[in-house]
């Protein structure tokens, strides 16, 4: 990774990712899976296997579980509509904003630059989350998996991104945790920096295309740079 300082990248915006990156949220979809899986009469699914899993949206998730716990695919149907129900009952109560978030995004404000939630979540999960936990007001548009034809780590929604908040994707910064992130910045032309403690499919983060890997956001803020 090169060190290269927020002036030399000429930054305008920020596209910040949510589960994993902003909140852990790690909690919400272990008990929500927890639900899912006690109506099908399923086995449970253990949280770190959970972890592994999310990042890709609530389809991959659900035919993931489903494989881990020996389900066949036909049941795809009835568990997600049985999760979809338990996530809306229970999104926010077991998760929890991480320390430096609320740092970093209002240094990236006084930064001016505009800022965007893009997450594979489905946004009708993503806008209660961030609103619960006092997070949307820092956002200038937020965007869940659904909101475009394809999620990461292709980079329409990105690019997508860009053209909503009116910026060159290669002065616009990708904040997110995991190689979905890295991948679809990388494609879409935008530097990236990654957070070391979200949900990178069980792989070390730092072994992914990165212009920067973080401890927390809050290193963003003075005089922080990409390396």
């Amino acid at each position: 990774m090169n060190s290269i300082s927020f002036d030399q990248v000429h930054v305008d915006a920020a596209i910040v990712d949510l589960d994993g990156t902003l909140v852990d949220t790690l909690g919400d979809f272990v008990a929500a899976l927890h639900a899912m899986l006690a109506d099908l009469g399923l086995p449970m699914v253990d949280a770190a296997a959970v972890g592994r899993m999310v990042g890709k949206g609530s389809e991959h998730l659900i035919h993931a579980v489903l494989h881990h716990v020996g389900a066949p695919d036909t049941r795809y149907a009835q568990a997600y509509a049985r999760y979809q129900h338990h996530y809306l009952g229970i999104n926010g109560r077991y998760s929890a904003v991480y320390a430096g978030a609320f740092a970093g995004l209002q240094a990236m404000r006084e930064r001016g630059w505009r800022l965007a939630c893009l997450t594979n979540k489905p946004t009708a999960f993503a806008r209660p989350l961030l609103a619960a936990k006092g997070l949307d007001g820092f956002f200038e548009v937020v965007f869940g998996g659904d909101a475009f034809a394809r999620k990461k780590p292709d980079p329409l929604p990105l690019l997508k991104t860009c053209e909503a908040l009116g910026t060159l994707p290669a002065r616009t910064l990708m904040v997110g945790d995991s190689s979905n992130d890295a991948q679809a910045a990388r494609a879409a032309g935008c530097p990236v920096v990654l957070v070391s403690y979200g949900y990178n499919h069980g792989q070390p983060v730092r072994d992914v295309d990165a212009d920067a890997v973080v401890d927390s956001l809050a290193e963003l803020a003075g005089g922080a740079t990409l390396g």
